[in-house]
């Protein structure tokens, strides 16, 4: 029985990179997304692709909590062991605490780690159970350098990577492993519109790349975390 790839927000950026990297070597992919249209293009392309991999597609909103759990319930009914879970579902809104609109703080939680969070808890006991899988948590290095313009998005991202550290001292003894990956500035659409050369950037597919290097390592070995940068540094 194939494995599946669970990854949230798999249509764009960090995420459709990951879901190349599992679809091209065997794994089936599972992801969810808030338009049905870029879903279903991504299912097109990597079907396309790897004929040997199958995309089951669902359209959720992970920012709301009985959505996460139709997701859960979609991966059950497709009865195939679950070896990976990243949880890539994030949004990004600069500002500062003390001027960002009401409600900013709420939908970054909602968004970054309770999507995590409930995610987590509905796929991982199948793993406790087969005493294997692999859960990857997208972090940022603003889950552990704060910067001015940061606010919400910062305070939700070290909420984050609190998570993924728990997680992880919680499933070790289960051989479950856990990871945090930490990427800086990443050529995705949080960038557009900023007037800075591509090779300021990392490119999506060196942090995909990064996952599975990690992933594919012996079962007595685990990556806990990975901060990734631009050569030339952060951007602020």
């Amino acid at each position: 029985m194939k494995q599946l790839a669970v990854i949230s927000g798999a249509t764009k950026g960090i995420g459709r990179a990951i879901a190349h990297q599992f679809a091209a070597r065997g794994f089936d992919i599972v992801t969810c997304a808030r338009n049905e249209n870029e879903l279903r293009e991504l299912q097109k392309e990597i079907e396309s692709q790897y004929a040997k991999c199958q995309v089951f597609v669902k359209q959720a909103d992970l920012s709301v909590k009985d959505e996460v759990t139709s997701i859960v319930d979609f991966v059950h009914k497709i009865q195939q062991p679950v070896a990976v879970l990243v949880n890539n579902t994030g949004t990004f809104t600069p500002g500062q605490t003390h001027n960002e609109p009401d409600g900013t703080l709420e939908n970054m939680i909602n968004t970054n780690l309770y999507s995590a969070y409930y995610l987590t808890r509905g796929l991982i006991g199948d793993m406790i159970k087969r005493q294997s899988g692999h859960v990857f948590n997208i972090c940022s290095t603003a889950s552990i350098e704060a910067y001015p313009n940061g606010g919400s998005y910062s305070i939700s991202k070290f909420a984050l990577y609190g998570f993924t550290k728990s997680l992880r001292e919680e499933l070790k003894p289960h051989g479950v492993k856990v990871t945090a990956i930490l990427p800086g500035a990443t050529l995705t659409s949080s960038w557009e519109g900023v007037e800075l050369p591509e090779d300021r950037f990392m490119k999506a597919e060196d942090v995909a790349k990064s996952v599975w290097a990690a992933y594919e390592l012996s079962k007595s070995a685990v990556v806990e975390e990975l901060v990734m940068r631009p050569q030339l540094g952060d951007i602020s």
